[in-house]
């Protein structure tokens, strides 16, 4: 075998291990950056009910996306140039369905003692809403497997809830509010990897979450809080740092992710 011959074939093997290393870098990340996204949206259970103890349904809501507003109107000011100008209806659609409306349906359902267990089982029903609205509204295809791991994980999360005792669900009506959350999830995951995978995730969460600064600022003119009250303040602390973390940096992770491996993945 000729010596340059040798050379094109190691070269082209290099570039072949190089590309697989990428990928399974490239795989790490996505996991890495899941394992944060889970580790986020478990502890926002923990903040809701923090914030439970001295606000209403509306209030946590309100003042969990109003914080997270605050902090990305700046930088939504900036970035909201960038993005195509047919593209910004459906950037707010993914604001309302993928926080707004979710925020305001938890807290409510969280204020009226819904337990975490019930909360924790409706909310892994997510992944099986983007399977579904995938399939049937946006002609996603679902590999077999996928949908396998996504039921055993649901069966899953299942035991281990009923392990720690009977689930009750008091008030079926409150309950069915998380359920519409997750439903509200599953819509805005399929939207967003249909009509906004190849833009920035940055861009995407910013300028969706700082357009939802004015229907908040109405809904805390209707329903202040009182922050004279020390432990008001408490809450609405736990309010804002659930919406600096569990929408405002959770929301830019899971776009990321939606871009890089999919919405059932993310």
């Amino acid at each position: 075998m000729p010596f340059s011959t040798a050379i094109k074939i190691s070269y082209r093997n290099v570039q072949r291990f190089a590309l697989l290393c990428a990928m399974k870098g490239q795989k790490g990340i996505n996991w890495l950056l899941f394992c944060l996204l889970a580790l986020i949206w478990g502890s926002s259970f923990i903040l809701m009910k923090k914030s439970a103890e001295q606000l209403d349904g509306w209030q946590i809501g309100a003042v969990r996306i109003f914080s997270a507003a605050i902090v990305f109107l700046p930088p939504a000011i900036f970035h909201i140039r960038k993005l195509p100008k047919t593209k910004i209806p459906i950037v707010v659609l993914t604001g309302l369905l993928g926080n707004l409306f979710p925020a305001f349906l938890f807290g409510v359902a969280i204020h009226q003692k819904i337990e975490s267990s019930v909360a924790g089982i409706l909310n892994s029903l997510t992944p099986l809403f983007v399977i579904i609205i995938g399939a049937m509204f946006f002609k996603t295809k679902i590999p077999a497997k996928k949908v396998i791991g996504v039921v055993i994980g649901f069966i899953g999360l299942f035991i281990l809830s009923v392990s720690k005792g009977p689930v009750s669900v008091s008030d079926i009506g409150f309950t069915l509010l998380i359920l519409l959350a997750t439903l509200f999830y599953g819509v805005n995951v399929n939207i967003v990897g249909a009509y906004l995978k190849g833009l920035d995730p940055v861009k995407i969460a910013t300028v969706s979450i700082a357009f939802l600064l004015v229907p908040t600022t109405l809904v805390l003119w209707l329903n202040p809080v009182n922050l004279t009250n020390t432990e008001v303040q408490y809450s609405v602390l736990s309010a804002v740092i659930l919406g600096l973390l569990g929408s405002g940096a959770a929301t830019v992770i899971f776009y990321l992710l939606i871009k890089k491996a999919g919405g059932l993945f993310a």
